[in-house]
């Protein structure tokens, strides 16, 4: 298994199946192709792996034992909409519908021809980046950025909420937001935060961003507890994902 700290430049897979042969062979081909490749035996890990381990694309079994690809690819759905490609028996036609409905992006048969995925993943991360920056020449466009439920009004330095009303928000909270928004997808660390927002009063080792960050999510975030917008990377910093 590749650990998700080496080739951060490289394309990051993240590979989910119960086989450990499949996941082995899948993960040396696309090495050696330049991805960096994590390994999850089943959908519990690939979760916790998701939260720390930011993939490009998600390659996931259907068949797994306890929480299935389907269901796994459901409760992925509702936070997050990274590329997935299921891996099916040839005769799972139902599964392959279902999962194509249900928002997965592709799928390769069992036994898998590793030439037609890695064909696969370069399509899905081709359609992703088309995607991403669509959205964001959008965004540019009209000013605005998406929060969660909320949206920044970057022009006017106002955040607003999803009914539309006008959210208070400090100098510092907007000028954090801005660069998140500058950053979207990449991951921060407090010093690289404190700097871009231009806070000159911070000290070495200060701890206040994660105050400020607090305080931010109990205005954009639905569940503060559980932040899935501004999202916490341990041990590294924050990511706006």
């Amino acid at each position: 298994m590749t650990s998700p700290s080496v080739n951060r430049t490289s394309r990051q897979i993240l590979v989910c199946d119960d086989e450990p042969h499949l996941r082995e062979m899948v993960a040396e081909y696309l090495s050696e192709r330049g991805y960096a490749v994590t390994e999850a035996p089943n959908a519990a890990e690939m979760s916790k792996l998701f939260e720390t381990f930011q993939p490009n694309l998600i390659i996931l079994d259907v068949n797994m034992p306890g929480t299935d690809g389907l269901t796994a690819l459901r409760e992925l759905r509702a936070t997050s909409t990274v590329p997935v490609i299921m891996l099916t028996a040839a005769s799972e036609v139902v599964d392959r519908i279902v999962g194509l409905e249900m928002g997965a992006d592709d799928y390769v048969g069992k036994p898998v021809d590793l030439r037609e995925l890695e064909a696969r993943i370069k399509a899905a991360l081709r359609r992703q980046a088309f995607s991403d920056n669509e959205q964001q020449h959008k965004d540019r466009q009209a000013g605005t950025v998406q929060f969660g439920p909320c949206r920044l009004d970057l022009d006017g330095a106002k955040l607003f909420g999803a009914d539309g009303d006008e959210i208070a928000i400090t100098a510092m909270e907007f000028s954090l937001l801005r660069v998140f928004a500058e950053n979207r997808g990449r991951v921060l660390n407090r010093d690289q935060l404190l700097e871009q927002a231009h806070d000159k009063g911070w000290e070495p080792f200060d701890r206040s961003i994660d105050l400020r960050i607090s305080r931010l999510r109990r205005k954009i975030e639905i569940n503060p507890t559980k932040p899935e917008t501004i999202r916490t990377v341990r041990g590294i910093g924050y990511v706006f994902d």
